[in-house]
Order: C-alpha cells, then sequence, then structure tokens
C-alpha cells in the first residue's frame, strides 16, 4: 500500500517527480519514477561544448517512530554523468552507484544517444531502483520514503563551480516524499 503524503519542490526551473512508485516485496524496495525538468540553459551551451553535467539522485527510507525522531533504515544514491562528444555527435550517460572520480569510471552503465532529448529522457527516467533489502522494512511499521534529485555543480570543472554559486540559472532540483502503509496482517 503506497499513500503519497508531498508533493513535489521545485527551486529556480520547473522541477517535479511524476508518477512516483514505490514497490515493496519480498526482494526489497524498488523506486520508480519520471522526472520533468528542462535543463537550464547555461548547463545545455555547457554540454554542448563538451562538459560533462552530473546529477545525483538519493533515495532514503525512514522508519516513523512516535516517541522520537524517525529512524533512517536504508538509503541508495545513483549518480548520473550526461556528456556530450563533438566529434561524433553523440551523447553518452553513464550510470554508477559511486561517485565519477578523474582516475577512471569505475564500474558504470553506459549509453550512447544520437539525439539530446533521447539522452535527457533516460536521465529523468528511473526504473526499478533497488533503494533497500527486505530486511531493512518492518511489516507492521510505517515508513517514508524521500527522493531527491539534483544537479550536482560540485563536480563541474573550478571555473563553472565559481560562476554557478548563487546562480539559479544552475538549480535543478526534486524533492519527493511517499508514505508506505503498513502491510495487512495475515
Amino acid at each position: 500500500m503506497v499513500q503519497t503524503s508531498g508533493a513535489a519542490a521545485s527551486d529556480a526551473t520547473a522541477a517535479e517527480s511524476t508518477e512516483l512508485r514505490v514497490d515493496r516485496t519480498s526482494d526489497g524496495v524498488f523506486l520508480s519514477t519520471s522526472l520533468q525538468f528542462a535543463l537550464p540553459e547555461l548547463a545545455e551551451d555547457a554540454l554542448y561544448k563538451g562538459i560533462p553535467m552530473f546529477f545525483v539522485a538519493e533515495a532514503q527510507v525512514l522508519r516513523h517512530r512516535w516517541y522520537w525522531s524517525d529512524k533512517q533504515v536504508a538509503q541508495a544514491t545513483r549518480y548520473l554523468r550526461l556528456s556530450y562528444q563533438p566529434l561524433t555527435r553523440r551523447w553518452r550517460l553513464n550510470t554508477s552507484t559511486v561517485p565519477f572520480s578523474n582516475s577512471g569510471l569505475g564500474v558504470v552503465l553506459g549509453q550512447n544517444f544520437d539525439d539530446y532529448d533521447d539522452a535527457m529522457a533516460a536521465v529523468q527516467r528511473i526504473a526499478r531502483w533497488k533503494i533497500a533489502d527486505a530486511a531493512a522494512m518492518e511489516s507492521d511499521a510505517m515508513h517514508t520514503v524521500n527522493l531527491r534529485f539534483r544537479l550536482d555543480v560540485s563536480q563541474l570543472p573550478r571555473p563553472f563551480q565559481i560562476g554557478a554559486v548563487g546562480q539559479s540559472g544552475w538549480n535543478v532540483l526534486v524533492l519527493r516524499s511517499q508514505r508506505l502503509t503498513p502491510e495487512p496482517a495475515r
């Protein structure tokens, strides 16, 4: 059973999460959503010049406690890097569970796209992302799932970081919460 307990929050750009779905199965808790946002013009221009853009999706599962603050029972993070290769005129999306470093990509899923719209559609779609193990969830407790998706300007080259501070043209932020009701007793 899933109940929506919050609406999407938007920042300078019109960003929201539609169709947020949280499924609790015997394998764990899975999150699926479609994000709706347009990349800011400054970020899109930087992409076409070969500067990769970094996104971070963070999911947090909290167990409701009446006597204290809610307890975090699980957390998952997904890192995305979207880049444009001007020579081949192709888009590349890398997805990883660890932050990208300059020493290499590590273990990532890489996808290539011929079109900017197709690449952005892949960034904006999260499908069956495992955010918690089944053992972490108590079947008789109320849980809340918090989703946060943002453009990570801290991974941009240093001149862009300095120029992006305080400018709303670099903000992409989606916040969404959803409540999981306890499973009925069997």
